[in-house]
Parts: C-alpha cells; structure tokens; sequence
C-alpha cells in the first residue's frame, strides 16, 4: 500500500506563508491523483485541493483559490501546498491523500490512503 507523511506545518501570523510537503512511498505507479483536505476543530474534514499524479491544473475549493497552489513532483514523489496569504480561519490539521481511481474527487471517502496529518495554526 502507498504510504504518506506530510511536513511543513507550523504556526504563522496571519498573511503569511507556508509550503506543506507529503512524501509518498510504495507502489506508487498506482497513484491516480492526490489531494489535500484539511480539518478544523469540531468540524468535518473539508477537500482543499487536488492534482491528477500525471498532471494537469489542480482544482481548489473556493476559499483558497488565489492564495493555494498544489504541485506535485512524480519523479520525488511528492506533492506540495504552498500556502500564502494566510487566514486565522486556515488554521487546521492538514493531510495529503492518493485516490488509484478518481479523478480530481473533492470527497474524502474516494481516496484511497492518508497521510498522518500536519498541524497549521494562523494566528491573528
């Protein structure tokens, strides 16, 4: 199975900027697309981002168009968030995902495998 581990959260002040990191491993000739989702306190995991893993433009949710850019690396393995322009309303554990079959899915359960997570806090 693919595994996943992110990195770069951290806390921030508000406006600033922060490039999240998710590192894929095992078979991952198998990765369709990946994603990013993130998951405030007391609220339901809610899709960010995501890129097909052979290309193409990401998709984002609305309230990160403009200020969220996802790539992806496949000759690393990697996918990427930068964050700029950040929000206190940012704040959330973020995790990367890999779907083997959908395209560009903005929903949690047709995705395949998870990262652990990484901690973002914006302060204002």
């Amino acid at each position: 199975q693919v595994q996943l581990v992110e990195s770069g959260g951290g806390l921030v002040q508000a406006g600033g900027s922060l490039r999240l990191s998710c590192a894929a491993s095992g078979p991952t000739f198998t990765i369709y697309e990946m994603g990013w989702f993130r998951q405030a306190p007391g609220k339901e995991r809610e899709f960010v981002t995501a890129i097909r893993w052979s290309g193409g433009m990401p998709v984002y949710t609305d309230s990160v168009k403009g200020r969220f850019i996802m790539s992806r690396d496949n000759d690393k393995n990697m996918g990427y968030l930068q964050m700029n322009s950040l929000k206190p309303e940012d704040t959330a554990v973020y995790y990367c995902a890999v779907s083997q079959n959908i395209v560009l899915s903005r929903t949690s359960s047709e995705y395949d495998y998870w990262g652990q997570g990484t901690q973002v806090t914006v302060s204002s």
